[in-house]
């Protein structure tokens, strides 16, 4: 394979497969029941996140460095990163003794930039999404002369990420493989490998909808840009464009692009960390989210869902727990108006506790404009088993002389 080829082959994955396997582990499939009883269907999960460095990155990136011709090597590498690809890139490079810079968005989480400089190399943030810091790198790169190392839009790269199709081919063959899809090159490979090796296992990519290039690309006919800020949760595909290279690839072997929003891969990692006790990132867990919406036609069928990664902020682990219980109706949130003397409060609080929902947060004001003097809005966000819960908390509350108005975000996270 050459630097400025345009496709990847399955001799190309094949290559990349035994260039990889000092630095990565083979993930085994693992066949996980709770998913099978709510799809009905026979769920694999591929789990990436288990990978080094936390995601499936580390294939795409180490096989590239691996293709460096020693000029190159002297020059060094930079790449713009959501931060997954970046540490990825920060650890081949050092492994290999090379100079690496990873440019990420201002916005990547600190969790994903404190890995990344953990692997020794420098760290620029600039820009507010992902293209920014592309844009960036791209400056750097003009100055630096580095070799520029492209998260996806890179034929090395992409056969990187294939080595993960050969790996489901050898365990299984499943009916549907669902792959979570940001600049597309870890579906391009996946896509590759599987036409290879299992020719009738339908690829279906997974996006944001808060960053859906696949299904504008799809739509368009070529590679497109969606045309607003992206904005989602999932910020391993939030690229905003699909690269020219994988979806060359992708046309000839995907036809199907599942949208999901920011609620429904929320639930997803939800779902993961409390049936599975598995820790995905957004976009690791997208796939997941993909198969539960199409649930319905998957039944009966044997699927793959990969987890791409799970380098999560801790602090946007805990909204995304937060908004998937609210999802879920296992959090409540309501409003009650109470006479403003000593007593009310732990009086409401004990009727609360009757029916054994627990307070998260409360909020108690006095000062609002359509509140009475003498009166106060007390809001209470509740823990709750779930929407017969809720429902039989609201009857409870009712029944003891409460007015309770249901209404509002949640008062956390």
């Amino acid at each position: 394979m050459t630097v400025t080829q345009k496709t990847v082959t399955i001799d190309d994955i094949l290559k990349a497969r035994q260039v990889v396997a000092p630095v990565i582990k083979p993930t085994p499939l693992i066949h996980n029941e709770t998913l099978s009883r709510m799809i009905e269907a026979k769920v694999f999960i591929k789990p990436e996140n288990l990978q080094k460095t936390g995601s499936f990155k580390i294939r795409g990136a180490y096989n590239r460095i691996a293709a460096l011709e020693p000029a190159e090597r002297a020059r060094g590498v930079i790449a713009a990163s959501a931060g997954n690809h970046g540490q990825a890139l920060a650890y081949a490079a050092t492994r290999a003794g090379l100079k690496a810079t990873i440019v990420m968005p201002e916005t990547a989480p600190i969790a994903k930039v404190s890995a990344t400089r953990s692997y020794g190399q420098a760290v620029v943030l600039e820009g507010i999404d992902y293209q920014a810091a592309r844009v960036a790198a791209g400056r750097i790169c003009g100055e630096s002369k580095a070799i520029f190392v492209d998260a996806y839009d890179d034929a090395h790269v992409v056969a990187g990420q294939g080595t993960i199709g050969l790996e489901i081919a050898d365990e299984i063959k499943p009916d549907a493989v669902l792959v979570p899809v940001g600049g597309g090159g870890l579906i391009a490979g996946i896509a590759v490998a599987l036409t290879a090796r299992l020719p009738q296992t339908e690829v279906i990519g997974v996006e944001a909808a808060g960053s859906a290039q696949l299904s504008a690309s799809l739509a368009a006919g070529g590679a497109a840009s969606i045309g607003i800020p992206v904005d989602t949760i999932a910020d391993g595909l939030a690229t905003g464009r699909i690269g020219d290279i994988p979806f060359g690839i992708i046309r000839e072997h995907v036809r199907r692009a599942v949208t999901v929003d920011d609620f429904e891969i929320g639930a997803a990692v939800l779902l993961m960390l409390e049936r599975m006790k598995m820790l995905a990132e957004g976009a690791g867990a997208a796939a997941l989210a993909g198969a539960l919406k199409i649930g319905a036609e998957l039944r009966g069928k044997r699927i793959v869902v990969v987890v791409s990664g799970g380098n999560i902020d801790v602090n946007l682990l805990d909204r995304i727990i937060g908004h998937g219980l609210s999802k879920m109706g296992r959090l409540d949130r309501i409003e009650v108006a109470l006479h403003d003397r000593p007593g009310q409060l732990s009086l409401l609080l004990a009727e609360v506790g009757k029916t054994g929902a627990n307070v998260r947060a409360i909020d108690h004001d006095r000062t609002r404009r359509d509140v009475a003097i003498g009166w106060v809005w007390v809001t209470l966000e509740l823990e709750t088993r779930g929407p017969e819960h809720i429902s039989a908390i609201h009857a409870h509350l009712r029944k003891a002389g409460y007015e309770i108005t249901e209404e509002g975000p949640p008062l956390t996270p």
